[in-house]
């Protein structure tokens, strides 16, 4: 889909939106269009329930040369902050796609008492309608026409085009990004599995960033026992993918960022039932969200040290799985009782942080991992899952995923749940008691592998890395969720 910016022009024609604000309150390209249309958008939303509320839209066809008119509710002028905006956006593409649409037109008016000045709204329109028209359908050979999105073009009409281009520019390697994540997670096991993903990585050293690839030979030599374990039953190798984008201060201790790389998980010998295995060839949104922000990052070319660490393994039960009982010595030197086997994302990722924290001294560390279960039960699929040991890295975490709409709520740690992973023959067991606490237990036991002095902060994306219904600006399928905020906070917070 091509996106474009123009000034206004002398009518309007083809497929065109307007925006209208709270208790029915036509801006002015709405009331010009109603004049030359002889009072019809009145008639329209007199004649139905629109009001202009936030999220609210009515069509109208066959108005003059208008052939399709999409009044597009915004509610009070406030409300339309960036992510309102981009909400706008892929509301637009959705139905024009669903209307077999070519080509649409936005129409965007200044906002009285609004932050932003229309270019903003209208890059911000236009983000949110490029995220919102991915598809992932390189595997279709068979596909109905109407089935196919039809969307090609997509134009913002505002006052300042130029401004407006420019706004939208800064905000396009967001739009790569994201998408580099979204097919990641979305590629099936056969194709995606731990050396592919680390090969698909290479491609950030064309942006600047630093790859590096340890195969298994390596991590055994390290010592890294817990993390190849959980690979021993596949036949495909794990391997530890490491990004470094180090363009700050040379005096700046980096941010490191973990991801959870499962490309696929079976449970392993604690294998999982049959219904809905499939799902599990999206284990590594984590380390996908992850490979994203730091491509997002360089493709910035930000003025900071970054570190991003991806664990990639395949979960499988092989004769030579490891075994639920089994007691593994870790990269920490820490011991632990593997209960079952199907609690891998922790393993892999404890040997992955120690590894981070003793090679690139971190000031600060973020894993992202689809680790419970758990955590859907408590969270649903609105918001990903925070534990951390540092209240302010929380809320700086929890602004920037409020600012790109990636939510997060924050989960309790404490001794007593930490309590509940001690093992009787080892340092830990990989699970708690039961099936109470199960996110929580899973942080606690990331917690050991924290070296003293890190911030540290575990967001569990479980709920949130794969939407069935999709929403405004993501459609059903990978939402890549973790790319955006991670950028967002290290934007906002250690950029120099």
């Amino acid at each position: 889909m091509k996106v474009a910016f123009s000034a206004f022009p002398k009518a309007f024609t083809g497929n065109v939106a307007v925006l209208v604000g709270a208790d029915k309150q036509l801006l002015p390209s709405a009331q010009a269009i109603d004049r030359e249309l002889g009072g019809a958008i009145k008639r329209a939303i007199d004649a139905s329930r629109f009001t202009g509320a936030k999220g609210q839209s009515l069509t109208l066809l066959g108005q003059a040369d208008i052939a399709r008119l999409t009044l597009l509710g915004i509610g009070k002028s406030r409300e339309l902050d960036a992510r309102a905006a981009e909400a706008l956006g892929g509301l637009v593409a959705g139905e024009a796609n669903a209307a077999g649409q070519k080509a649409v037109t936005v129409v965007v008016d200044p906002l009285k008492g609004n932050a932003l000045d229309p270019g903003q709204v209208a890059a911000r329109i236009a983000l949110g309608a490029q995220l919102r028209n991915y598809r992932f359908d390189k595997y279709k050979t068979k596909e109905k026409p109407e089935q196919k999105p039809t969307l090609e073009r997509f134009t913002l009409v505002v006052a300042a085009p130029g401004e407006a281009r420019r706004v939208h520019e800064k905000l396009e390697p967001a739009i790569d990004a994201v998408f580099f994540t979204r097919d990641l997670v979305s590629e099936p096991a056969n194709v995606l599995f731990p050396v592919e993903f680390a090969r698909r990585a290479r491609e950030l050293a064309k942006l600047g960033v630093k790859v590096e690839i340890l195969g298994e030979a390596q991590m055994k030599k390290l010592g890294m026992n817990v993390l190849l374990a959980v690979g021993q039953g596949s036949v495909r190798d794990s391997q530890l993918l490491v990004m470094s984008w180090m363009k700050g201060p040379k005096t700046q201790k980096p941010v490191a960022l973990i991801g959870k790389g499962v490309c696929f998980d079976t449970g392993g010998i604690s294998i999982k039932p049959a219904g809905g295995m499939e799902d599990m060839k999206w284990d590594m949104g984590g380390a996908g969200a992850v490979t994203g922000a730091m491509r997002l990052i360089a493709a910035r070319k930000a003025r900071v040290n970054v570190v991003g660490v991806c664990a990639l393994v395949e979960n499988m039960p092989d004769g030579n799985a490891q075994r639920p009982g089994d007691v593994v010595k870790s990269l920490s030197g820490q011991t632990v009782e593997v209960i079952n086997t199907d609690a891998e994302g922790r393993l892999i990722l404890c040997d992955a942080m120690w590894y981070t924290q003793d090679r690139f001294k971190p000031q600060a560390m973020v894993e992202l991992s689809t680790l419970t279960g758990a955590i859907i039960v408590a969270l649903g699929h609105e918001r990903a899952g925070l534990f951390s040991n540092d209240t302010a890295l929380s809320n700086k975490l929890r602004a920037a995923g409020t600012a790109v709409g990636e939510k997060l709520w924050r989960m309790p740690l404490g001794p007593k749940y930490d309590k509940l992973i001690d093992s009787d023959i080892a340092d830990m067991k990989n699970v708690g008691g039961g099936r109470d606490g199960g996110s929580i237990t899973a942080a606690q036991f990331l917690q050991r592998f924290v070296q003293e002095g890190v911030a540290w902060a575990h967001i569990d994306i479980a709920g949130v890395a794969w939407s069935t219904k999709g929403n405004e600006t993501t459609p059903k399928g990978a939402t890549a969720f973790g790319v955006r905020l991670l950028d967002e906070w290290v934007a906002e917070n250690f950029e120099r």
